[in-house]
This record gives structure tokens, C-alpha cells and sequence, in this order.
């Protein structure tokens, strides 16, 4: 009888922690789809005004942007890393840290100095064990990242770029391709490569990947009012805040999706092991009863 307590005990358990996962996979759905609305509410902008800056810059040959500028050798680059401030999303934080890690060891490689900023909990832990400390963490963004808090890093990054102070802006995150695909990737942001767009374009293939250098049309004759400089001047920081925006935008949607995934199969394995126990307690109920007729039966016996 022991047995069988301790099986029904060990069942309790399980059925326990399959409400926890069964409630995460819910919650981490809804976010994801109000995540991803968001996501793709940003993509079609992001793409669009890639594909404007690229464009202009290729009109206007006279004019230059700063920011267009790639530094003939890079010397110093900036590395944000997005990691999430929870776990229990299977390899979502791994594969970017990874990412990250192979970023820095190929900077230190090339003689490259790295800067290193983190946002999420996770990402600051990891790097903490690998006594690598962050200049500057943050762990104010969650699902839901608000433009205004990007716009302030991204005017940051932009003073650094333009003093000089860095000569390159990589972002490690996880980019959602779509819901059955996020891959980890680190992309350079500054300077603004735009004149090849590295947004997914709509109508891509399946097989090509979000980075894939998109061609653009033939440069089309435009007329500036009041002039190149001006509008570039507005165009070219804005284009690099809506990609910086995005890409927290694609961090957040591919974690809930990595947290509804790993909690579904979470899930699945607890109703697996709930039946499994039910069959063990079945089986020892039964011997647990066999017995205990054998026993009646030898009582009797003896009796007669």
C-alpha cells in the first residue's frame, strides 16, 4: 500500500505543475499575439523607409550622411545584446548569448575593442559568470517596448557613432521569420547600410533568410525640396530608430513564442507522465488486491 500512496503522491505533483505549464503556455500566447501584431504592424514601415533612404542616397551623390559613412577601419564597436528577464522559453536566451559570444571573440580576433550592453536578466547573469561586466544593462523592456525608450538609446548610439567614440552598432537578438522560425542573429545598425536593404522583403521565399540583401530598383530621378542634405538629415536617424525598433519588436515575439513552445511541450510531457503513474498505480492496486485474495484464500484453507 505504501507503493501505491506514493505513486498517487507523485501523481498530485505532476498534475501540480501541469496547471503551472498549461497557464504559462496560455499567458505566453496571448502575448505572442499581441506581440506579433506589433511586429508586423512595424515591418512594412521599417522596410519602407529602408528602401527610401537607400534610394535617396543613391539619387543624391553630391550629398553624404554621417551616419551612411562606413569608418575605413573599425577600432572600437558597441555590442547590444537582447536577452528576456524570465526563463523557462527553451533555447531563446541560449542562442543568442551564443550568438554574442562568437561576435566578441571574432572583435577580439580582429584586434576590435567591444563595448558590451544588456538588456534582460538573463543576459546579465550569463555575462556576469563570464567576467564580462556590461558598461550598461537594462531590464525596463519587456513584451511590450515602447518607442519613446528606444528613441532615447538610439539618439545615444547615434552621439557615440557621430564623436567617434564607436565605429560600428551591433545588435545581437532572436529575428522572427515567421511563427515556426526565429533565428539568433547579430546585425550592424551603424553605420546605416541601407543602400542594401537588409529587411525581408514581402514576397520573399521561404527559403531566404530576413537578412538577405534585398536588390533594389534603378535609383529614381528625384527632385528635393528644399534640398538632399536636409531631407537625409531627418530621414537617415529615423531610419536607423525604426530598425533598432524593431529589432526589440522581433526579441519580444520570438521569446513568447520560444516561452509558448517550451511550455506547451512542458505540458504534453506532464499528461505523458500523469498516465504513465496511473498505469503504475493501477498495476500495484491490482497486485496490492491479488495479494491480498491469495492471503483470504491461504486463511481459509488452513482453516479447513
Amino acid at each position: 500500500m505504501a507503493k501505491a500512496r506514493a505513486i498517487i503522491k507523485r501523481r498530485k505533483a505532476v498534475e501540480n505543475i501541469r496547471k503551472i505549464t498549461r497557464t504559462m503556455e496560455l499567458i505566453a500566447t496571448n502575448r505572442f499575439k499581441k506581440a506579433l501584431n506589433r511586429a508586423v504592424e512595424a515591418e512594412a514601415y521599417t522596410r519602407k523607409i529602408a528602401e527610401l533612404v537607400a534610394e535617396l542616397g543613391k539619387a543624391s551623390h553630391e550629398t553624404q550622411h554621417p551616419l551612411l559613412v562606413e569608418r575605413p577601419r573599425v577600432e572600437r564597436s558597441l555590442l547590444l545584446v537582447l536577452t528576456s528577464n524570465r526563463g523557462l522559453a527553451g533555447g531563446y536566451n541560449a542562442n543568442v548569448l551564443r550568438a554574442a559570444t562568437n561576435r566578441i571573440q571574432d572583435d577580439g580576433t580582429a584586434g576590435i575593442g567591444t563595448d558590451l550592453e544588456v538588456a534582460g536578466k538573463r543576459g546579465i547573469t550569463y555575462f556576469r559568470f563570464r567576467k564580462l561586466t556590461p558598461q550598461t544593462t537594462y531590464t525596463h523592456f519587456e513584451d511590450k517596448p515602447q518607442y519613446a525608450d528606444i528613441e532615447v538609446l538610439a539618439d545615444r548610439y547615434i552621439k557615440l557613432f557621430l564623436t567617434g567614440s564607436i565605429d560600428r552598432l551591433d545588435v545581437a537578438y532572436t529575428e522572427f521569420v515567421s511563427s515556426s522560425r526565429q533565428v539568433a542573429v547579430v546585425r550592424t545598425l551603424l553605420p546605416v547600410t541601407s543602400l542594401e536593404v537588409a529587411v525581408r522583403a514581402r514576397g520573399t521565399p521561404a527559403a531566404a533568410t530576413p537578412g538577405t540583401k534585398v536588390s533594389l530598383r534603378e535609383p529614381v530621378p528625384y527632385e528635393f525640396a528644399p534640398d538632399a542634405a536636409s531631407i537625409l538629415e531627418e530621414l537617415v536617424p529615423v531610419s536607423f530608430k525604426v530598425r533598432l525598433f524593431k529589432c526589440f519588436l522581433d526579441a519580444a515575439v520570438s521569446e513568447q513564442i520560444a516561452r509558448m513552445v517550451a511550455m506547451g511541450g512542458a505540458t504534453k510531457n506532464a499528461d505523458d507522465l500523469a498516465k504513465s503513474l496511473t498505469r503504475q498505480y493501477n498495476r500495484a492496486r491490482q497486485s496490492q488486491i491479488t495479494r491480498e485474495l491469495a492471503d483470504i484464500v491461504g486463511a481459509t484453507a488452513a482453516l479447513d
